[in-house]
């Protein structure tokens, strides 16, 4: 199949992308900075997706896996909000080969925690989630959206790296654990090529922090509101 991810120079749509490749499938990328991909089946494409007119033409995308976003800006709305509905709308146009669409939303859209804008942006992308599956569902096209907890990415380094703080999330996150790229892409893989009946959902994935017992932990010297 053909696959686009957004986001996909790093982290959680690196591991996503390479995981797709390794199935056989067709993989397209856009993020803003360069790929450390090389494989032949991969083409990564360098676009901003708060721009329409950055968006590149893609033979007609059979998954949609819809993963950029940015934490703590002044652009979180604009990019993980607005964005992410431009995008979506951009390649389910006119698609008739679409499907499924999956959307990477965020623990802190169900919880309310973290950051104020970044939580607004991503509690957010879930109700345009729900939007989206419901004009989508005639069509068998499934549209569902992940909100993870913790993942091991080069973004939560400023608390994966400080031991004091890294204990304090431990201490309150009842599966003593983060999930790594890889158990994302089992996730991703899942829903999008395997789930043929499951749509308007969000599935809250964070080893039971909110759950079963809810907290935050970030530097407290760190400016949590930045807003224009």
């Amino acid at each position: 199949m053909n696959v686009l991810i957004t986001g996909a120079a790093g982290g959680i749509g690196t591991a996503v992308a390479e995981r797709f490749l390794q199935k056989g499938h067709t993989v397209w990328g856009i993020d803003l900075n360069p790929s450390s991909i090389s494989h032949p089946a991969y083409t990564h494409l360098i676009a901003d997706i708060r721009c329409q007119e950055d968006l590149p033409s893609i033979p007609a995308p059979e998954i949609l896996f819809l993963n950029a976003g940015i934490q703590n800006s002044d652009d979180d709305i604009d990019t993980n909000l607005k964005g992410t509905i431009r995008t979506a709308e951009r390649y389910i146009r006119g698609n008739d080969h679409l499907r499924s669409v999956l959307f990477n939303a965020s623990a802190s859209a169900v919880s309310g925690q973290e950051f104020p804008v970044y939580a607004a942006s991503k509690a957010g992308l879930i109700g345009y989630m729900k939007n989206l599956a419901i004009r989508l569902a005639s069509r068998g096209i499934t549209c569902n959206a992940i909100s993870l907890g913790g993942v091991h990415t080069p973004l939560n380094n400023p608390v994966v790296t400080d031991p004091s703080l890294w204990n304090k999330i431990m201490e309150v996150t009842p599966m003593k654990k983060w999930m790594d790229p890889e158990e994302v892409a089992d996730w991703v893989e899942f829903l999008t090529v395997r789930n043929r009946s499951m749509s308007g959902e969000n599935l809250l994935i964070d080893n039971g922090e909110y759950r079963l017992r809810s907290t935050f932990v970030w530097p407290e010297d760190t400016d949590i509101v930045r807003m224009k």
